[in-house]
């Protein structure tokens, strides 16, 4: 018996919505707080106005690339890319937590350094900068929230403004204590503890953009429920080759080999497989390959370490 190596089916998912507004707006308005808060933190001598201030200015440049790989990814197929330019959000999504992540050691390095030799600043100027460094990121993130859910791109722009609006209620306080006690060590500590929930709050971001990078089964999805789905398929034996990896930061990709014994070409039997898939498992591009199972001419991807 020979392989059906031409049934095929296919489901396409329609790109993301766009935030294109939400990223304009973001990115001027915290490019215009960066600069305000990189002028004071030199003039009150405070490490943790330059630290919150170096890493929103990793936020604007994160926001500016991952609205370039949003409007990317939208782009039709073609020539030699022909699953267009949707993995560019992914790229996109780990770029910018590696980014962070070596910002963050950089300002925690210097952190270290002024607890080492401490230096006074202005409480004063602390908090009123910090103040304005609440209201910008806040109205950023809010205008992400409603694309967190399901876009990791978007998701780490979110997470990125809302931690922000954080650390800038920890810097107000920090200015707050200083003026309070006069301790001046408290600026390098809370540039500390930024670091630390900058990383803590990344760390989650990079290991899935890094996984959706590795073409990893992405976290939403449960591998072995579709292996068990396609495997109790009408007149399915068998299921093997089966791959499932992001496209982009929202779409999914499947490839899979089902041997049907009596099969034949059955457009139906695909549309239906294919359908599930994406409203069971969220799985947007589904290649279904059918097989009738011949020992004259076995799969050699039948088995699963072979790619």
């Amino acid at each position: 018996m020979s392989h059906d190596h031409h049934a095929h089916g296919h489901h396409h998912a329609h790109a993301p919505a766009s935030f294109g507004r939400a990223f304009a707006i973001g990115i001027a308005l915290n490019t215009a707080y960066v600069i305000a808060e990189a002028v004071y933190g030199v003039l009150a001598h405070s490490l943790s106005l330059l630290s919150d201030a170096g890493h929103n200015f990793g936020d604007v440049l994160s926001l500016g690339v991952a609205w370039l790989a949003a409007s990317l990814g939208r782009r039709a197929p073609g020539g030699r890319y022909t699953y267009g330019l949707r993995g560019s959000s992914i790229l996109a999504a780990l770029s910018n937590a590696v980014v962070l992540l070596v910002v963050t050691g950089g300002l925690a390095w210097a952190a270290v350094l002024r607890l080492m030799h401490p230096e006074p600043s202005a409480g004063v100027t602390i908090m009123a900068v910090a103040a304005g460094g609440i209201a910008v990121n806040a109205v950023t993130a809010w205008m992400f929230a409603s694309g967190a859910k399901d876009d990791v791109n978007i998701r780490a722009a979110f997470t990125h403004m809302a931690s922000d609006a954080l650390v800038a209620l920890g810097v107000v306080i920090a200015g707050g204590l200083i003026l309070l006690t006069g301790w001046t060590w408290l600026d390098p500590v809370v540039s500390l503890i930024i670091g630390g929930v900058i990383i803590m709050g990344t760390w989650s971001l990079t290991r899935e953009s890094l996984d959706l990078a590795l073409h990893a089964v992405p976290s939403a999805v449960d591998r072995e429920g579709v292996r068990a789905y396609l495997s109790a398929l009408p007149g399915v034996s068998e299921v093997h080759d089966l791959h499932i990896w992001g496209m982009s930061t929202t779409e999914t990709a499947l490839t899979a080999h089902l041997v049907r014994p009596e099969t034949t070409l059955d457009d139906h039997f695909l549309h239906e497989a294919c359908h599930e898939l994406r409203a069971r498992f969220k799985i947007h591009h589904a290649t279904l390959q059918l097989e009738q199972g011949g020992d004259a001419h076995p799969c050699a991807l039948a088995a699963d370490d072979v790619v």
